[in-house]
């Protein structure tokens, strides 16, 4: 249902870095590269990630509630994307680890302060 989700930066160029690096890890690529707006997928035919610069001109500032969840397949992919997103500068906001019976999660903060989580179903025991 999800076709992309967007997130506001005040430097493209350093956060198209971070965003390289990290989607990166899941196998995404850049498929879109315009005047203040890149997005990434795995593929262009399921939901991408992207970036841009306001288009009012006015400062980019992170949602509070706001949160973008990335989908992993294993809790050591999880684990591999949230230590790539310390690695480049985020900020942690709660470690990987299970969440309840069969949610694991670490959730971090990009340079901009926008808050995302990485996260895997698991089987319940």
């Amino acid at each position: 249902m999800i076709g992309y989700v967007t997130l506001g930066t005040n430097d493209l160029d350093r956060a198209a870095g971070f965003y390289d690096a990290l989607l990166a890890e899941f196998g995404a690529t850049r498929f879109m590269d315009t005047k203040g707006f890149i997005a990434w997928a795995v593929n262009p035919q399921t939901p991408a990630l992207s970036i841009t610069t306001p288009h009012n001109g006015q400062p980019a500032t992170a949602g509070n509630g706001t949160m973008v969840a990335l989908a992993a397949d294993t809790p050591a992919t999880v684990d591999a994307v949230y230590r790539k997103a310390i690695e480049l500068g985020g900020t942690c906001e709660g470690p990987p680890g299970p969440r309840g019976e069969s949610f694991y999660a670490g959730y971090f903060r990009d340079l901009e302060g926008n808050k995302l989580n990485v996260f895997c179903m698991m089987q319940s025991s």
